[in-house]
């Protein structure tokens, strides 16, 4: 993993980038094991702006959750 500033708590407030689709940095409980941790354009890690294209599946649920 590259950078552990990337790294945000899955309860952590919303960013203004987060969607249901996509997090601001990465959310993952453990980014080491993540399917998509390192894939080009599809990981915080490996992308210029830092969104992750592929949260987890419970991601959906959060998102909604901290947003209302």
């Amino acid at each position: 993993m590259a950078n552990k500033n990337l790294c945000v708590p899955f309860n952590a407030p919303l960013n203004k980038e987060d969607t249901e689709e996509q997090t601001k940095g990465c959310r993952a409980n453990n980014p080491d094991i993540c399917a998509f941790n390192g894939i080009t354009d599809v990981c915080a890690f490996t992308r210029p702006d830092c969104i992750c294209k592929k949260p987890s599946r419970a991601w959906k649920k959060q998102y909604a959750k901290l947003k209302g």
